[in-house]
């Protein structure tokens, strides 16, 4: 079996070539590694050694550097895998552990593990959206906005994505559910990064998620 790892890059240049070795390290069993590198329009000099690297000429958001790895999977299995070091290249197994054909999308979920939960106000944004996704979407989901995801690699492209930002959590997830797959999560280790370390997420992407979680409810697939 092959593992397809898509790396979203943006502005990284402190970690991207630690995630790199760690990821090109660690053990995924007897499954084959590809890793698709995408660099986001990165302007703080990010430099990616070793690798042919996909690059956009602007920032276009995760969700769209996403897509553009996407195109160029070849694996069995597709991982999405941030550049910074809040998540673990450790516990692919676990994730891995948890796939089989009945299973075929796992989430590596921060609220099934309570450990270093970072921001109190966007674990609570988090948690809530999750809240809202499972009264909307009828599931039980944890951790909608994991930075860990893994899906066998024909239901992510049937999935047919369209988002660019943050908000690509929320219409894989909701596309997902509606073409009848159930998601199935696990604990995950998870090392939350402050703003000043390059932190992403902001609070104008809340809107855009909870958007997201309703207008894909609404829409046809």
């Amino acid at each position: 079996m092959k593992l397809s790892i898509i790396i979203p890059v943006y502005n990284e240049k402190n970690t991207i070539n630690e995630i790199i070795n760690r990821v090109k390290n660690v053990q995924v069993f007897d499954c084959e590694k590809e890793i698709i590198i995408v660099n986001d329009g990165s302007k703080d000099g990010t430099i990616i050694n070793g690798f042919n690297v996909l690059n956009h000429e602007k920032n276009l958001g995760k969700g769209a550097a996403i897509k553009t790895g996407l195109k160029q999977v070849t694996g069995d299995l597709v991982l999405i895998q941030d550049a910074d070091l809040e998540y673990s290249p450790d516990d692919y197994v676990n994730l891995l552990n948890a796939y089989n054909f009945q299973s075929p999308i796992i989430y590596g979920s921060r609220n099934l593990n309570r450990k270093n939960r970072g921001y109190l106000f966007y674990s609570f944004g988090g948690k809530f959206l999750t809240k809202l996704f499972n009264i909307v979407y009828k599931t039980n989901l944890t951790d909608i906005n994991t930075g860990f995801k893994l899906f066998r690699t024909d239901v992510i492209k049937d999935a047919h994505l369209s988002e660019d930002g943050f908000e690509f959590c929320e219409e894989v997830t909701a596309k997902v559910i509606k073409m009848g797959y159930k998601i199935k999560e696990v604990p995950i280790n998870y090392y939350p990064r402050k703003f000043s370390e390059g932190k992403k997420i902001r609070l104008r992407h809340g809107p855009l998620a909870l958007w997201a979680i309703i207008k894909y409810k609404l829409i046809e697939r």
